[in-house]
């Protein structure tokens, strides 16, 4: 019995690890834009399929193909936010919103043309995905790896927020666009910045994720970018920490209840949704997040 919930747990974590890692590129762009980037787990999707073409069709190393990976999201990132964002920087929200969705449903067809909709092996990668019995629960390298590099990176991009010039520069953009330029800051480098590291985090968790789940289409980052969203507000949307926070408790909530309730499989991406309705109704502003007081 013992095993059995150790087994879940382990699980729960390493789901968790995977949407906390996703989320972070949300909840950054969020913090600098105030912008929810609806074609984030697009761009994560686009990722997948890049290391499914450089792997499988050209035969590059795995950890060549890594980095390759990477740096050809980062551009793809970069590319959105200079032909969808930072044409409308000054035009309403509402505006910014809508070409965030128009570029999202422009992805996902233009993967559909490409690469046609019918799924694709991701390429297997055995170091990571052979189990080993360890105390009765059966354990992949990758459920460790996956929380180790989501920690790893929080504390990275935790010193790059605190420790460095760019870092003071986000939170300057993110408090204030208008007194952040007159204070010298350059904005659009900044935004850019934030958009590239955020593109390469959801390359990261692209690869993770077609590791744990080994297959790649056009629509497989709709529901990851949706829960990964959710996981964004329960922790504090635009708090790094607090994405991390949200995505290990959507994991694991949504692992224990099906462990627990059985019948709840069935339901189990709507798990995610009931959970964002009781943190709005609870803790708008999420787990970390800040009230914010309007001056009258």
């Amino acid at each position: 019995m013992l095993s059995t919930w150790m087994q879940h747990l382990a699980n729960g974590i390493s789901l968790g690890s995977l949407y906390a890692l996703i989320a972070i590129g949300y909840t950054m762009v969020y913090g600098i834009l105030r912008l929810i980037n609806f074609a984030h787990g697009d761009i994560f999707m686009m990722s997948a399929y890049f290391a499914f073409f450089g792997i499988t069709i050209f035969h590059v190393p795995w950890y060549i193909a890594i980095i390759l990976v990477v740096v050809c999201t980062v551009i793809l990132g970069s590319l959105v936010e200079k032909a969808a964002y930072r044409p409308l920087r000054d035009a309403p929200k509402s505006s910014i919103l809508i070409s965030a969705i128009g570029v999202s449903f422009f992805l996902e067809n233009l993967a559909t043309f490409l690469f046609s909709g019918k799924p694709k092996a991701f390429p297997e990668f055995p170091a990571m995905t052979t189990p080993i019995a360890i105390g009765g629960v059966s354990i992949q390298p990758l459920m460790i790896v996956v929380p180790v590099v989501t920690i790893l990176i929080l504390i990275g991009l935790i010193l790059i927020i605190n420790k460095t010039k760019l870092g003071m520069a986000m939170r300057a953009v993110s408090k204030d666009h208008e007194i952040a330029k007159v204070m010298g800051i350059e904005i659009n480098k900044v935004i850019g910045a934030t958009f590239a590291i955020g593109s390469g985090l959801a390359a990261i968790g692209a690869i993770l994720w077609g590791m744990k789940y080994p297959q790649v289409q056009p629509m497989m980052g709709v529901m990851p970018g949706l829960k990964c969203f959710i996981a964004a507000v329960i922790g504090g949307i635009g708090n790094v920490k607090g994405a991390v926070i949200g995505g290990f408790i959507l994991g694991l909530v949504e692992v224990l209840l099906v462990a627990c309730f059985s019948s709840l499989t069935g339901y189990r991406d709507a798990i995610a949704f009931v959970l964002l309705i009781i943190i709005l109704l609870v803790r708008p502003s999420g787990l970390m997040g800040e009230k914010v007081i309007e001056k009258v």
